[in-house]
């Protein structure tokens, strides 16, 4: 009886260790959320008429802290028809632009 409670035992912990893993990795917001998030953001500030983002997060690093974040970019119209080119970095867990850059 002491080996089959064992198993069961070791068995119960690989699948609540698995339903655990699947569950931290779903912690970061989708790459297309967080575009839509900071496209909706600067369009109060800018005429934004194209964007991109990387798919991947990726580690940055400011003041200190590290951060897992996505880089894109947005293109914006002024008001003269010309078009500038903004960089950002947003957090891949909440969604929260961290930096802006032209």
């Amino acid at each position: 009886m002491g080996m089959k409670r064992f198993a069961i035992g070791i068995g119960v912990g690989l699948a609540a260790g698995l339903l655990l893993r699947s569950k931290l990795e779903q912690d970061l917001i989708s790459p297309e959320k967080a575009l839509k998030q900071v496209k909706n953001k600067l369009s109060h500030s800018f005429n934004v008429t194209g964007s991109w983002i990387h798919m991947i997060p990726e580690t940055w690093d400011k003041n200190q802290l590290e951060y897992t974040v996505y880089r894109g970019g947005v293109t914006a119209s002024t008001e003269h028809d010309k078009s500038l080119q903004y960089d950002f970095i947003v957090d891949a867990k909440t969604g929260t632009i961290l930096d802006v850059t032209q």
